[in-house]
């Protein structure tokens, strides 16, 4: 690809995902709905969806950036449910959507119907985080779908290389398709937790926050390249060092941690951004190969196809919820109660995504001389699925979500557990203080002694005073004018700076060093006052 394509797509894509956000659409949806329309427009360059650049390139980082900002003592509390789903349904709809496009699809060998169940079998983990940040799911909610979605690509892929190789005659079994699975999972696990424990010591004694972060951005790509390299699921090796890493951030320095935030939020709004709007500019590609189907012929199997792919998933979610408990007296006594409107938008809450089309274009076009059976269908109702999950589930998540009126977060005891943990931190920083002012070595001006303490209370009364009484003049709370005469002092410090850098008293690289200092004190109020 020319580099003006990839510079319009990466800007075309960036642009709509910001202009999403004054919008009640969600990003996702905007970005394919654009993204289905320019396909169309005369002189947009043809961007085929290379599977060898977005499974290797695209879908690590953004498996990374996910995991990271996921919980593991939370995933760990949800495995047996994200399990149920990302192994067991993602197996369950392969064999669902391949018998129904086998029985549906006059010609379509169950191996080739098999090869397209699955591919449309796993929910995608940037469409479902896109989705449930925007919608505000409940944690547990939340924590179950992000789960899912970071380890169900493993299945798929497995279940689609065991279904080509019985395609192409390569003498694929139930047995083999059980021990792939296993080597892929197992392989996968093991290069994660080989590769996290010496990554993460490398994070923690590089001394440049500039190198940090390079290996930051390093991380993924090394985990899945060596796993895919000894035949195991690159996709899980990325996830097991992205939880570990990020349970264990608070050992990395200060600066690198501000600097990784900031370059992760980059990468990842960049390429979540590109790849929604590269799923919509792929129907001109899609609808070229299409062959001899007729277009009402086409339509009613992507219609049934989609109903299929959504029906598979309520069958599977309410059992897969209720029955572990009817059955199990230890799941009932440790974990919490499930409810109806939980399952209802767990089933509801399965959007694909970029993932399955890529999957989709990876399918060999011939072997040994033979065309692989109804390719260009498989690709075309791939695509409708995708397209079909993203706009019909992902436009009704959040009206269904309203509807089944979940109760919300509660803002106040969410405070009082934040003033508590504080207040704890604080005694702790306190006593540690009082020790070290105790030795002679560590003597400061009572000045600088009381800034330190200063410095501390103000964090400790920080969380409670957001707790307090709105201002009657302005409306504001008590953080909001904290923030704003914060900002209003550092911006009149910043404006003193740049004169003097105009009249020459201080050069750039000094002027460069003191805005540093003050961008840091401005967070650092910002997040003060919460």
């Amino acid at each position: 690809m020319d580099v003006l394509p990839l510079l319009l797509l990466v800007a075309g894509s960036a642009a709509v995902a910001g202009a999403a956000r004054r919008t009640p659409v969600p990003a996702p949806l905007l970005l394919v709905a654009v993204g289905l329309a320019v396909s169309y427009v005369p002189g947009v360059p043809d961007y085929t969806l290379d599977p060898k650049i977005v499974l290797p390139l695209l879908l690590p980082p953004l498996l990374y950036t996910s995991a990271t900002d996921s919980s593991y003592l939370d995933l760990r509390a949800q495995f047996r449910p994200v399990a149920l789903l990302s192994v067991g349904y993602v197996l369950f709809a392969t064999v669902a959507v391949g018998w129904a496009a086998y029985v549906l699809i006059p010609g379509m060998p169950l191996t080739a119907a098999l090869v397209l169940g699955a591919v449309v079998a796993p929910p995608d983990a940037v469409a479902a985080t896109a989705v449930a940040r925007r919608v505000g799911l409940p944690s547990r909610i939340t924590t179950i779908l992000q789960g899912e979605s970071l380890l169900n690509d493993a299945t798929a892929i497995t279940a689609y290389k065991v279904a080509v190789a019985a395609v192409v005659g390569e003498g694929a079994t139930w047995a083999g398709g059980i021990r792939e699975f296993l080597l892929a999972a197992v392989g996968g696990v093991g290069v994660g937790l080989v590769l996290m424990a010496p990554l993460h010591w490398l994070r923690t004694h590089l001394t440049e926050p500039l190198l940090q972060n390079t290996l930051s951005l390093l991380i993924p790509f090394v985990a899945y390249g060596v796993a895919e390299q000894v035949h195991a699921s690159g996709v899980l090796a990325v996830v097991v060092v992205a939880l570990y890493l990020g349970h264990r951030a608070w050992e990395v320095d200060f600066a690198t941690r501000l600097q990784e935030e900031a370059v992760w939020k980059m990468v990842a709004f960049i390429l979540e951004s590109a790849v929604f709007a590269l799923i919509g500019l792929q129907l001109p590609i899609v609808l070229k190969g299409l062959g001899g189907y007729e277009g009402a012929k086409a339509t009613w199997y992507a219609v049934v196809l989609f109903l299929v792919v959504v029906l598979a998933r309520f069958v599977w979610v309410y059992p897969a919820t209720f029955l572990p408990r009817v059955l199990s007296a230890r799941i009932r006594e440790r974990e919490e109660d499930p409810t109806w409107r939980g399952a209802m938008v767990t089933s509801w809450a399965g959007m694909r995504g970029v993932v399955s089309l890529a999957i989709a274009f990876s399918i060999p076009t011939v072997h040994d001389g033979h065309p692989f059976p109804q390719r260009n269908l498989i690709l075309f109702l791939t695509f409708t699925t995708v397209i079909g999950t993203l706009v019909v589930q992902g436009l009704s998540l959040p009206p269904l979500i309203g509807l089944l009126k979940f109760p919300g977060r509660d803002r106040q005891a969410e405070t009082l557990a934040e003033a508590n943990a504080q207040a704890q931190a604080s005694r702790a920083a306190e006593s540690r203080l009082d020790e070290l002012l105790s030795d002679e070595r560590n003597a400061l001006p009572p000045p600088l002694a009381d800034r330190l303490r200063t410095v501390l209370e103000r964090r400790r009364n920080a969380v409670w005073e957001r707790l307090g009484q709105v201002n009657p003049v302005t409306g504001e709370s008590v953080d909001d004018t904290y923030r704003r005469l914060s900002r209003e002092m550092i911006g009149a410090e910043r404006e003193v700076f740049v004169r003097l850098r105009d009249h020459r008293y201080i050069d750039d690289e000094m002027l460069r060093a003191l805005l540093r200092r003050l961008d840091l004190e401005e967070a650092a109020a910002y997040r003060e006052a919460g």
